[in-house]
């Protein structure tokens, strides 16, 4: 079935939407649920689309924030150093480039440093408009980052589209008002408005007042 989307702007997530960096995220995240004596199975449905610390304020609550932070900081300096194995999600640089002009924006939970680690080792650009971590105050499932990526923009959050693939991130994408395109086959479990298995199944044209996203959902 193929939906026809109107759209003033575009906001990108970026791990899992535009780049695969699920080998280093996990392999870092395993390590320290192995040391924290967490079920890996639960630390794993969390922690995709959030800031570290956050994750480690649910599976920790009781844990001094202090050791959050330094902990944080430490899986942050590996992340952006390993990025080995770090690809691009299928279509994300035609999708990119096919934005060049239009108004757009990565929306990340991870900081500039990463972000740009991440995707320059994916061959991929870095849009001009980009809310990181180091932007918010609030991580995803907050819908902070959506609507300060709106703002900037100059877009209402209703003629926003969101690219994600998280539980954290569609749910961010919907609590701003805006419609949601999840992306990867776990996507569907979340809710999003549509859904595509890559980004190969979306292309985007100019419209007479916008932006038409075609998706063969």
């Amino acid at each position: 079935m193929t939906i026809t989307l109107e759209a003033r702007a575009v906001l990108l997530d970026m791990d899992g939407t535009l780049v695969d960096s699920t080998a280093v995220v996990e392999r870092l995240w395993l390590e320290w649920t192995e040391k924290q004596g967490l079920d890996p199975d639960a630390v794993l449905s969390l922690v995709h689309g959030r800031q570290a610390t956050n994750s480690m304020a649910v599976l920790l609550p009781d844990r001094p924030v202090e050791i959050n932070l330094a902990e944080s900081r430490e899986m942050l300096a590996r992340e952006t150093a390993e990025t080995d194995g770090v690809v691009e999600i299928p279509g994300a640089d035609a999708l990119l480039r096919s934005l060049e002009g239009i108004p757009h924006a990565l929306v990340t939970s991870a900081d500039l440093g990463l972000a740009r680690a991440r995707m320059t080792a994916a061959g991929l650009r870095v849009p001009d408009v980009a809310v990181t971590a180091d932007d918010v105050k609030a991580s995803k499932p907050n819908p902070e980052g959506f609507l300060r990526a709106a703002g900037l923009l100059g877009v209402a959050p209703a003629d926003c589209v969101v690219f994600e693939d998280s539980h954290a991130g569609i749910e961010a994408g919907r609590a701003a008002g805006m419609r949601v395109i999840g992306v990867g086959d776990a996507a569907v479990a979340h809710d999003p408005t549509h859904a595509v298995r890559d980004l190969r199944q979306v292309s985007v044209t100019r419209g007479d007042d916008g932006i038409l996203l075609t998706v063969d959902a």
